[in-house]
């Protein structure tokens, strides 16, 4: 993607990575695990993957280290998805448009639809992290095939 991105945009492209998790990272990913209703699925991907960001993929895609999501619930707790007010979900990431992703306690995948979390309202947009993974992985072919990235 970066290779051609200078030359279709223009400017040259920023952060587009998707980082290994380090040991920081594994344990933060370890506590989330202990202290949450943390999806199975949360904890293995933060084992192994530090946070993705892709800055230039539409307006841009990020998930989180697992210390940042782990500080987050720290500080303000977790969010009322609508599921069930006993297990709440984990803000994990967000567009560069400014909606924000909550990993809910049934391993659901949630979106707000709008850029707060005052009052939100979810959309629903994977069953679980392995499909949100792969839309995150057509949004990315998408844009490479025609500057599209769709709407995720």
């Amino acid at each position: 993607m970066t290779g051609e991105f200078e030359h279709r945009h223009g400017f040259p492209p920023g952060t587009n990575q998707v980082r290994p998790a380090d040991h920081d990272d594994q344990a933060a990913a370890r506590t989330l695990a202990q202290v949450t209703h943390t999806p199975a699925d949360l904890v293995t991907f933060y084992e192994s993957i530090g946070d993705v960001t892709w800055a230039d993929v539409g307006n841009g895609y990020f998930l989180d280290p697992a210390g940042d999501v782990l500080l987050r619930l720290q500080e303000y707790g977790g969010v009322d998805v609508g599921t069930d007010q006993e297990a709440r979900g984990l803000v994990i990431g967000s567009n560069g448009g400014g909606l924000i992703y909550v990993a809910g306690p049934n391993g659901a995948v949630y979106r707000t639809r709008t850029a707060s979390l005052d009052e939100p309202e979810f959309d629903q947009v994977a069953d679980d992290l392995r499909q949100f993974l792969e839309l995150l992985e057509r949004s990315l072919t998408r844009f490479n095939a025609n500057g599209d990235p769709g709407y995720l």
